[in-house]
């Protein structure tokens, strides 16, 4: 098996601390007890290799062998095929946890990303744009409480969409976003007592941690 490599930054700000994305990916290869290293790439004056593998300069890529993957989404649905723990090996339930792995990505976190930027810059006034991008999330998150209320997880045993899904619900809920919808804020809760999560949340911190350490002033 090859050796699974998956680089992040070297350092962030306290604010992103613990939602870097990264931490989805962590999260995968914990729940599949995968074995994996993490590497490395400066934040603050990225190279042409960093542009090799992630063409917009963010993180995080994955290497396994010889494949280079970037975007979260597409590295865990490349270990949901490595990985029965991660999805199902019957076609149905792996094609219900890719519908939910991109309706995460393309339905909800495409409302809940602006709201929440919006929510971190101020810009939350009673404006014609914030109210919106506030009617926008609310309509996913309408039709998304239902869902959640029915069942424990999306693809009926936890998989790569639950772990998309909360880790873009736990960001609205940092901001309370998910006060008036109790199953979505019941799920995220849910999927974060996971050990896997703990220990991939730990490990994030504490890489972020060790790089304020080493560049601190004597």
């Amino acid at each position: 098996m090859a050796d699974l490599v998956l680089t992040t930054f070297d350092w962030v700000p306290e604010m992103p601390r613990g939602f870097v994305r990264d931490l989805r990916v962590r999260w995968a290869l914990e729940e599949a007890g995968l074995p994996y290293r993490i590497a490395s790439t400066p934040s603050r004056s990225k190279s042409a290799k960093h542009f090799m593998h992630q063409p917009f300069g963010q993180v995080p890529w994955l290497t396994d062998g010889e494949i280079s993957l970037f975007e979260s989404g597409a590295i865990l649905l490349h270990l949901g095929q490595r990985s029965t723990t991660l999805m199902s090996a019957d076609p149905r339930g792996r094609s219900e946890a890719m519908q939910w792995l991109f309706a995460a990505l393309n339905s909800v976190e495409m409302a809940s990303l602006p709201w929440s930027m919006a929510m971190f810059f101020g810009d939350t006034g009673d404006t014609p744009a914030w109210k919106r991008l506030d009617d926008f999330l609310k309509a996913r998150l309408k039709h998304l409480e239902p869902v959640l209320a029915k069942r424990q997880w999306l693809a009926g045993t936890f998989s790569i969409a639950d772990i998309l899904m909360a880790d873009v619900l736990r960001l609205v809920d940092r901001f309370d976003g998910l006060a008036d919808y109790p199953a979505c804020r019941n799920y995220v809760a849910r999927a974060l007592a996971r050990p896997a999560f703990a220990k991939a949340h730990a490990d994030q911190m504490a890489h972020f941690a060790a790089s304020d350490r080493a560049t601190a002033p004597m």
